[in-house]
């Protein structure tokens, strides 16, 4: 399962962002903030009591399915005139939810949260980094491991002189990626693949900000 990994900003941030305005309206997300425990129903409500604690005037609340969804502002409709009465909307979103609704709507848009990655969950309530999208990828001769994103400097050529006993020597609880590498292509038979050297990472294989445009049907 691929979800948006996100953390709540800090109080003194949000205070900052939501300075004079007075009126909020606080959306929550029924997918990945949900499942992470930082804009689901308990947590838009919590963030609605502190709100009001601190003199804000809540006018609404709500989670929606899915706010990353183009049909997010359909979902908001019915509750037009309680967002019509704030100064601001305070998303619980990760960065594409935000996003969204602020293309959607004509209202001011805060987000309450920060996006860290895009995170596949490993075990129960353990999220890591499987992809960072970089346009470059690499795994097509790394036996379908990443090492951008599961080795703690990016080495797209390893290891590197710090490996020992296959772990990593930034995190010794941490197996090295690329004694990972070695050992799935050495099952599969394709050890010939880490003898081919890999040039500077590009990091910026597509152009800011991507693009693409589907060809017609």
């Amino acid at each position: 399962m691929i979800r948006s990994i996100t953390q709540l900003k800090s109080e003194e941030e949000i205070d900052r962002l939501l300075e004079g305005l007075m009126r909020v309206f606080i959306v929550g997300c029924g997918t990945c903030v949900t499942l992470t425990h930082t804009g689901g129903e308990p947590e838009v409500t919590a963030m609605n009591e502190s709100l009001s604690k601190k003199g804000k005037l809540i006018t609404g609340q709500t989670v929606v399915p899915v706010a990353c969804d183009n049909l997010t502002s359909d979902m908001l409709g019915e509750f037009g005139p309680q967002m019509d009465q704030s100064d601001a909307l305070l998303i619980m979103t990760c960065a594409f939810g935000v996003q969204t609704i602020a293309r959607q709507l004509k209202k001011m848009v805060v987000p309450a949260l920060d996006t860290l990655f895009i995170g596949k969950e490993t075990g129960p309530g353990e999220f890591n980094e499987v992809c960072i999208q970089c346009g470059t990828c690499i795994i097509g001769e790394t036996g379908g491991i990443c090492p951008v994103t599961s080795c703690h400097k990016g080495l797209v050529n390893g290891p590197c002189g710090g490996t020992d006993n296959g772990k990593c020597e930034i995190d010794r609880r941490k197996d090295c990626v690329w004694t990972m590498i070695y050992n799935r292509l050495l099952d599969l038979g394709r050890l010939d693949s880490m003898r081919i050297i890999q040039p500077p990472r590009n990091h910026l294989g597509e152009p800011t900000p991507g693009k693409m445009i589907l060809p017609e049907a």
